[in-house]
């Protein structure tokens, strides 16, 4: 188990998750002037910097979906992909926990700790199929822009930069969390968790197919 790559997996991860809630505690604190736009660019922001910070360490994952299209499409194997979720999960956790140190408590049960969920009016179903696409579109960049060996060096821009697309689509609809880690976290330390299911079963299965569909369609084979 290479410890390095689990505590930048840690890092990132718990930088997704701090800068996302308090993207989300600083929008109601400013009267919403960041808004959806302001949010999802937060988002990808840290997912920007965090993935080109890590990226030579661990591959920055950063995302037990990524972590788990990747185990399917042979870049990692099980041991080191079960030691990232798990490092994924606790930086998650423990941003959740953080940010209660940072934000007051009424403005995070205002915004529910910023937790993923389905918007008013959107079924369980619906959410689930969003998810799968989001995530499909997440992983399908992360492959291409760095797990591909042809890949650019510009990785983290355009991971980031899709992150940002698909919350700006999804936010209203799921959260567009694409990442169990980031519902997990805020959920478990704010007392929510319904629908955790469908935030590890939408984003696998959509990170999963983007991973296969690349690797037998578009790599070039060794």
């Amino acid at each position: 188990m290479n410890t390095k790559a689990l505590i930048a997996e840690f890092i990132g991860t718990f930088t997704l998750i701090f800068v996302g809630v308090g993207s989300i505690a600083a929008n109601h604190l400013t009267g919403e002037a960041l808004g959806l736009t302001g949010i999802a660019f937060a988002h990808g922001l840290a997912i920007a910097v965090m993935v080109s910070a890590t990226a030579a360490v661990s591959g920055g994952h950063l995302n037990p979906a990524v972590t788990a299209g990747a185990l399917v499409a042979g870049k990692i194997d099980a041991a080191n992909a079960a030691g990232y979720i798990v490092a994924q999960c606790l930086g998650g956790i423990l941003a959740a926990i953080a940010i209660t140190f940072a934000v007051p408590a009424g403005t995070l049960e205002a915004v529910t700790m910023g937790i993923p969920a389905l918007g008013t009016g959107i079924s369980v179903s619906q959410g689930l199929v969003t998810e799968i696409i989001l995530t499909f579109f997440l992983m399908f960049a992360v492959y291409g822009t760095a797990m591909d060996k042809r890949a650019p060096k510009v990785g983290g821009l355009f991971i980031g930069l899709t992150v940002t697309l698909d919350i700006l689509m999804g936010g209203p609809i799921t959260g567009a969390a694409m990442n169990p880690a980031r519902h997990l976290g805020p959920a478990l330390i704010g007392g929510m968790l319904d629908n955790t299911w469908l935030y590890w079963v939408g984003p696998i299965i959509g990170s999963s197919l983007a991973a296969l569909i690349y690797k037998t369609t578009l790599e070039e084979k060794p």
